[in-house]
């Protein structure tokens, strides 16, 4: 039996809305600390994963683990019949396959169900670690999300760098350029509106603007936005979910035409070194992370969940790859 009451009803629609574009079916992992789901974009170029734990439901009940398969799209049209402060109570009973949604208004004077099927979806769970970052931006996620959509009307692409002079956003398209600089700002008066930079290593990588975008739709869940970048990982966005959990998004970079170019150069010289016999390595499941017209491949191992360790990999024929779970 697994059963979940949230007060907050308006949470679970903006976690929905944030993401049922990017992912069309996932299985949600329901266990006694709480409720998470992790996925992949159609193209395996993006991943989502999200987290909330069980201490901020009002009522949370888990049996025992279930995954639940479900169509995101077809779970945010039921909770769009929920009203914005309505109670929303989630129940699926053992051996079943559907969900049921139940809505109650605060006055308790409308009661509404609706009952979902489930799907039968086959995945590999991916442990994600906590990692060390060359650089961590906060800012708010309405002033990022205003950048992604100013940017995206220039060019297709936003490099993101961060020196001692701040984060810049950069683009070019077919019209021109533009070029966007957020200098640390620590407002104590309004924390919501801070910007604040930890820097270890500079660095600039480049990300397609129409994931970002696509991330900037949580938004409403967050006052502030997280994000983290290396140049050995993948760029992690993250909004914070009240006090109860988070959703994070996990996006390769992009490698431009001519450093790929350098890339092909460097190994062919390499080729003509004679190699090493390379010690005999066990076979596991890999899913990576594609990157659109780009000339890297970074893939993520599955492994065990807590337990990745994200390391560079070598560079073949003009691919790299940038994951490594272990």
């Amino acid at each position: 039996m697994f059963e979940l009451r949230l007060v907050q009803g308006s949470l679970l629609k903006k976690v929905m809305e944030a993401i049922k574009d990017l992912v069309n079916d996932a299985n949600f992992d329901c266990s006694t600390t709480g409720l998470s789901m992790q996925a992949m974009d159609s193209s395996h170029v993006a991943l989502v994963a999200f987290l909330l734990r069980s201490e901020g439901f009002e009522h949370y009940r888990c049996d025992r683990n279930i995954s639940m398969g479900i169509n995101l799209a077809n779970m945010a049209k039921m909770l769009k019949c929920a009203g914005n402060d309505d109670i929303v109570t989630v129940k699926a009973d053992d051996g079943t396959d559907s969900v049921t949604f139940m809505f109650e208004s605060p006055t308790q004077d409308k009661i509404a169900d609706f009952e979902m099927k489930l799907m039968d979806i086959d995945s590999e769970h991916l442990g994600i670690p906590e990692a060390e970052y060359d650089a961590i931006v906060r800012m708010p996620s309405a002033e990022f999300a205003r950048i992604c959509k100013d940017l995206s009307s220039i060019g297709d692409t936003v490099v993101i760098s961060v020196t001692k002079e701040g984060v810049k956003f950069s683009t070019r398209g077919d019209i021109g350029t533009a070029n966007i600089v957020c200098r640390q700002n620590t407002s104590i008066d309004k924390p919501e509106e801070a910007t604040i930079i930890e820097m270890k290593e500079m660095v600039s990588l480049t990300f397609a603007l129409r994931y970002m975008n696509s991330f900037a739709k949580a938004t409403p869940l967050a006052s502030q936005v997280t994000i983290s970048l290396s140049s050995d990982l993948p760029v992690v966005v993250e909004y914070k979910i009240a006090e109860m959990g988070y959703i994070r998004f996990y996006l390769a970079p992009k490698i431009e035409e001519e450093e790929a170019e350098t890339h092909a150069e460097t190994k062919s010289k390499s080729e003509a070194k004679p190699k090493r016999p390379k010690p005999e390595v066990k076979p596991e499941v890999q899913i990576h992370l594609e990157v659109e017209d780009s000339c890297m491949e970074p893939a993520v191992e599955s492994k065990p969940p807590l337990d990745l360790d994200i390391k560079p990999k070598k560079e073949t024929n003009g691919e790299v790859e940038v994951m490594d779970v272990e």
